[in-house]
């Protein structure tokens, strides 16, 4: 299967799901999805009551949403390459890893509320390249379709939360085949001038048959911190996940982001990677990595 079926099968799955939420809403013995649904809206609400009576910041914080591009950036899009930490580099053990992501605001007023929706779309690769014909060791899609609604609070700091119906795959076929389906609530917001906090809780639906211990190994979300040494200068974050089950499995991502040139939003990286679920092939296998290069980063938070 060539790069062009790959991503039209993952598409085409999405496209799908959309039409299986209902039917997941109604028939989901764990109720997860409409707890998810009644969660975000109670959030809403709070918001609404505790931070945006002030006109003054919806204001602000419409006017710095909206001045982003329709299309812009989503998540970091970076190209890195490097080695296992635990064990000496060989052209089995090195890869470059690089990501593509991008949103789309369908609309341009909110559809209530403050409420926007968007079209996500990241793509992670696993490139061994130093192997004999460099071929792909893994490539992960992950479109999304969600309403987001950005606010700031009294102290004049940025945030958001999003409800969001995602797909990822792998478009393999046969035994190397993984996808599964989740809808996600997120929240992210600037905690003090040099924190940033982003937190994710995944709900599957749906078959997990290409991938049934899943959650043993990424757990349902993660935690990220992102901590401002210089503003537009040098960033440090750190991504954990923790497995479902009472053990050690999980993972810790680590990223030091520093910018040379003052003008540009190319920033130079190292990442660190140590636990499980780095990509999806290869969920349920240990991974203990270190990597350089280059990230594109968005100008302002993840959907800002």
């Amino acid at each position: 299967m060539d790069y062009k079926n790959h991503l039209s099968k993952s598409v085409l799955d999405f496209q799908k799901n959309i039409f299986s939420l209902a039917n997941c809403t109604w028939h989901c013995n764990t109720g997860g999805v409409l707890r998810l649904l009644s969660l975000f809206f109670f959030f809403l609400y709070c918001n609404g009551v505790n931070a945006q009576n002030d006109s003054v910041e919806k204001k602000k914080a419409t006017a710095i949403f909206l001045s982003q591009p329709n299309f812009s950036m989503h998540k970091d899009n970076y190209f890195i390459t490097g080695t296992s930490f635990r064990d000496g580099p060989s052209i089995n053990n090195s890869d470059v890893k690089f990501q593509i992501s991008f949103k789309y605001r369908i609309n341009q007023k909110p559809l209530f509320d403050n409420v926007y929706s968007y079209l996500t779309y990241t793509q992670k690769s696993f490139w061994d390249v130093y192997q004999k014909s460099s071929p792909f060791g893994d490539i992960n899609f992950n479109p999304g379709l969600g309403l987001i609604r950005p606010y700031m609070n009294k102290k004049g700091r940025l945030g958001y939360y999003s409800l969001m119906l995602e797909h990822e795959s792998n478009g393999k076929d046969s035994i190397s085949s993984r996808s599964w389906n989740f809808i996600s609530f997120n929240w992210g917001a600037e905690v003090s001038p040099k924190l940033i906090i982003d937190a994710k809780l995944t709900i599957p639906y749906g078959s997990l048959s290409d991938n049934p211990k899943l959650s043993k190994y990424i757990g349902y979300g993660d935690l990220a911190f992102t901590y401002i040494f210089i503003p537009q200068k040098l960033y440090a974050k750190v991504i954990v996940k923790k497995g479902a089950d009472w053990d050690w499995r999980g993972s810790i991502e680590t990223q030091l982001f520093y910018k040379a040139i003052p003008t540009s939003n190319l920033y130079m990286m190292v990442q660190a990677f140590h636990g499980y679920g780095e990509n999806l092939l290869q969920y349920n296998q240990q991974a203990s990595m270190i990597r350089f290069g280059f990230v594109l980063k968005p100008n302002f938070m993840n959907f800002f």
